[in-house]
């Protein structure tokens, strides 16, 4: 029990000092274009009914696709335990060669430049 309390007072000392020394040493220069409001590049002035870009979507997606993938190989640490560990690695070997030539393809293709 003494650990438990002493890791939980530990943990939050330091996360106050840290956060304390943040706001002390932290520049605050605020400008006009600081406080304004992000609209996505847009300006924040002007017509709401502007043509939303579809490059942007696709971007997006692929931010998606790439981060579903670190989240199915995550386990693989783990699953070399296994009984074989060979065809884990094979499958995710399988995963990484795919979503690769995915990349190449989009990249030949064009759709990861962002102006034309």
């Amino acid at each position: 029990m003494n650990m438990i309390l002493f890791m939980i007072t530990l943990s939050l000392t330091l996360s106050i000092a840290l956060t304390t020394l943040n706001f002390w040493l932290a520049q605050m220069n605020p400008d006009s274009e600081k406080l304004s409001p992000y609209e996505c590049g847009f300006d924040p002035l002007g017509s709401a009914r502007l043509p939303f870009s579809i490059r942007f979507f696709l971007v997006a997606i692929l931010f998606l696709l790439f981060d579903l993938e670190i989240a199915l190989l995550l386990p693989l640490p783990w699953a070399t335990q296994l009984q074989s560990p060979t065809t884990t690695l094979a499958l995710a070997s399988t995963l990484i060669l795919l979503l690769t030539l995915g990349l190449i393809y989009e990249w030949t293709q064009g759709g990861l430049e962002w102006a034309e």
